[in-house]
């Protein structure tokens, strides 16, 4: 396994550890839940050559979105590529690039105005991968376009959760983790477009923000990243990390609920932060000015780790945010997104996904177009749409 596998294996472990540790909880909860529909008026991404998909995102302000995919060969090489797809019908409309080597590719997201950010993994020898960063700007020329340089020192790693999903404000806010056994993190701004950076803020609190890549945030309007950390032991208290991307200063804060925190999304008009947590499947809300928070439990879960919530995304239109929940407790399986106010009151419950990190090399995702209320998680066949 090369280096960047086990990496990104072991934040998916991680990641994952809640939803396997408590798997006989499920059979107790599935007499009280209801049937799973299918999502309406559902569409299916299907990856053009079959592969698991290793990251995608769609242009919330445009029609395409882009996907990375990823094969082992029977001879042993890897079919690499990466595709953009029509986010109304899910038709492959371009391949950008395929390789059948050791080689893979990882898409960060679509950031800024209608740019797209892929990774590209070269495995030169073993344990020896060269990382660059390829820009689809815009993303609907279906082609590279440019590359991106981030301040990275040889062994720091971007996972693929570690660059905020902000579209719509020029810059992005990137966490980078320490892979050299250092333990010392870094967190940075950054405009995509414009290939600039601000600067790094480094984070020499490992136990709570360097063992395991927290998720990450960005708040446009105070220029802040916000991170979800936590020591990570069962029933400890999360951690809620604060980088002024301007400054270069780091900041913390004790959270509500229990265990690391799995997703986090802001919403920046608001100053309101949505996170949550592994061991107790609860939602938590922050205000970030003050830095006090409540939380609400999943609905039908009991507050069960094996319920718990996963990504946390944000739609800055309707003030809507969407969690994802692996293990549905509101059917009788599958998996559900909850929509939730600002406030923390459910505005709808979406059923009728089947989405998992048991088996996923890059952990699950929600991706929005609040203009069209539309979204798109991973599902076993590749990525299915959903309307809201």
């Amino acid at each position: 396994m090369n280096e960047k596998h086990a990496s990104y294996r072991l934040i998916h472990r991680i990641l994952a550890a809640g939803l396997l540790s408590f798997s006989g909880f499920a059979a107790a909860q599935s007499a009280a839940r209801l049937d799973n529909p299918m999502p309406p008026k559902s569409v299916v991404v299907r990856t053009k050559f079959q592969g698991q998909v290793f990251g995608f995102d769609v242009d919330q302000n445009g029609t395409e979105g882009v996907l990375a995919e990823s094969q082992t060969l029977s001879n042993g090489n890897v079919l690499a590529a990466v595709e953009t797809f029509d986010q109304k019908t899910g038709k492959i409309l371009d391949v950008i690039i395929k390789t059948e080597t050791q080689d893979d590719f990882v898409t960060l997201g679509v950031v800024g105005a209608s740019v797209g950010l892929v990774e590209r993994e070269h495995v030169i020898s073993f344990l020896h991968v060269k990382r660059t960063f390829h820009t689809l700007n815009p993303l609907e020329s279906n082609k590279f376009t440019g590359v991106w340089t981030p301040p990275l020192a040889p062994k720091h790693l971007i996972s693929p959760a570690g660059v905020s999903r902000s579209q719509g404000v020029p810059s992005v806010a990137v966490f980078a983790f320490d892979n050299s056994g250092n333990f010392i993190p870094y967190v940075f701004s950054s405009d995509v477009e414009a290939n600039t950076f601000g600067p790094v803020v480094k984070i020499t609190d490992s136990n709570d923000f360097g063992s395991v890549p927290p998720p990450i945030a960005f708040d446009s309007k105070t220029n802040q990243a916000v991170l979800g950390g936590g020591p990570g032991c069962f029933d400890c208290l999360p951690v809620i990390g604060v980088a002024d991307l301007a400054k270069g200063s780091f900041t913390k804060f004790t959270g509500v609920g229990f265990g690391f925190i799995n997703g986090v999304a802001v919403d920046a008009a608001d100053g309101i932060a949505c996170t949550t947590t592994e061991d107790d499947a609860s939602v938590e809300f922050y205000d970030l000015k003050t830095q006090t928070g409540f939380s609400v439990i999943l609905p039908g879960s009991g507050g069960q780790q094996f319920f718990s919530g996963a990504d946390v995304e944000y739609d800055p239109i309707h003030r809507l945010f969407f969690v994802a929940q692996p293990n549905s407790s509101s059917t009788q399986s599958g998996s559900t997104i909850y929509v939730y106010d600002t406030k923390g009151n459910v505005q709808n419950t979406l059923n009728g996904f089947s989405f998992s990190n048991t088996f996923n090399v890059i952990a699950m995702h929600i991706a929005l177009n609040p203009k069209h209320r539309t979204g798109f998680v991973d599902d076993p066949a590749g990525i299915r749409s959903f309307t809201y």
